[in-house]
């Protein structure tokens, strides 16, 4: 169902480990954990997917010790879908220990300086062991600004990644989307989308943006690409969570996001509300009774002050940073599940304006 005045559009990605509702958002659980949070605490948030890491899982502890201990599912306690990183978002962030070449690229560890030779048959690999309902494609994120003719050999890289991925792809049972590279250049998004979507994958990414780029950026990114993309099939924006942002990209036909942002705030005392943002480290709330937010639900809401939140941080308790997460994380579910009601309701228009405006600069 799509919205009257945009692109907005309501889903279901179905998975082998359940179907999940979209728009939606997926908290980042990179080493097979979302920081300091239980799977009952994370299933209580409204989460329904998680995303974890190619990358630092095929380091520690290995892709063998999680296949053989049942897959990903049953490693890290979660039945609910799960997505993994190729690994390619690596290569833009630790851009000072990796060498790319067309044949893959190869990572310094960060842990002990080993080397770990990551190449798209290799991530597939991996990612096939670790047994996620959804695997994507190494894809080569160049770091911005880029000059154009780096980011064309980028996206050229990234098209022939993804042609070996889908090669060397096995599982039935998995899920594999490719990922749309170029930077703010529409022709090289163009050229990227056209071969991703001769290779027929299951779902697409929009990858590249939230790469240290403001929010005008990423908006002219999504909307040279994002109309490019296969209406039957699922829409993914990497990397973004702030509120705005997802609101923007709903607004051009976006269905999953993840980002570390909830949960990074949150370990540092920074708090999402429908008003904006609340700090709870500031002295205004030291003597606070109120909630982060008064209407609502969350564990951090229905039992604590900011008074008392505040005090956690203060004594570097490990309790503040994973009451705040699980706010963080609810408020942007809670915003995901209005945002469907809305679109349901044809006035998703209307809405994103309303919220933003309450959201602040």
């Amino acid at each position: 169902m799509i919205d009257q005045g945009s692109e907005a559009r309501l889903g279901l990605l179905q998975t082998r480990s359940g179907p999940v509702e979209t728009p939606a958002f997926m908290p980042v659980g990179t080493q097979a954990t979302v920081k300091g949070i239980t799977p009952e605490q994370l299933r209580a948030t409204g989460t329904r997917m998680v995303l974890a890491n190619t990358y630092h899982l095929a380091l520690r502890p290995g892709e063998a010790v999680v296949e053989s201990l049942g897959g990903l599912h049953t490693f890290m306690g979660w039945d609910g879908p799960i997505l993994t990183d190729s690994g390619g978002f690596q290569v833009f962030s630790l851009s000072d220990r990796n060498r790319v070449t067309d044949e893959g690229v190869t990572f310094r560890s960060h842990l002990d300086g080993s080397l770990l030779e990551l190449t798209p048959e290799r991530s597939i690999a991996i990612q096939e062991a670790l047994g996620a309902d959804v695997a994507m494609c190494l894809d080569h994120c160049p770091t911005l600004p880029a000059a154009t003719d780096q980011i064309g050999d980028a996206v050229r890289r990234t098209i022939a990644w993804a042609r070996r991925c889908k090669e060397a792809h096995r599982r039935s049972d998995q899920a594999l989307f490719g990922i749309v590279q170029g930077g703010p250049h529409a022709d090289l998004r163009a050229e990227c989308a056209d071969s991703l979507l001769s290779l027929d994958f299951d779902g697409y990414a929009v990858g590249g943006v939230s790469v240290g780029e403001g929010r005008d950026l990423i908006r002219e990114a999504l909307t040279v690409t994002t109309h490019l993309l296969p209406r039957e099939k699922p829409r993914y924006l990497m990397g973004v969570g702030r509120p705005q942002d997802i609101l923007d990209a709903v607004a051009t036909g976006i269905d999953l996001f993840d980002c570390v942002l909830p949960t990074r705030n949150g370990r540092n005392a920074t708090c999402f509300t429908e008003k904006g943002y609340v700090k709870l480290r500031n002295a205004a709330h030291r003597l606070d009774p109120r909630p982060i937010e008064e209407s609502c639900e969350c564990l951090a809401c229905r039992r604590f002050s900011r008074s008392y939140l505040r005090h956690l941080f203060l004594a570097r308790e490990m309790l503040g940073p994973i009451l705040a997460s699980i706010h963080n994380l609810t408020f942007l579910h809670r915003l995901t599940s209005k945002i469907r009601v809305a679109i349901a309701a044809g006035r998703f228009v209307q809405f994103r304006l309303e919220v933003l405006e309450a959201l602040g600069p």
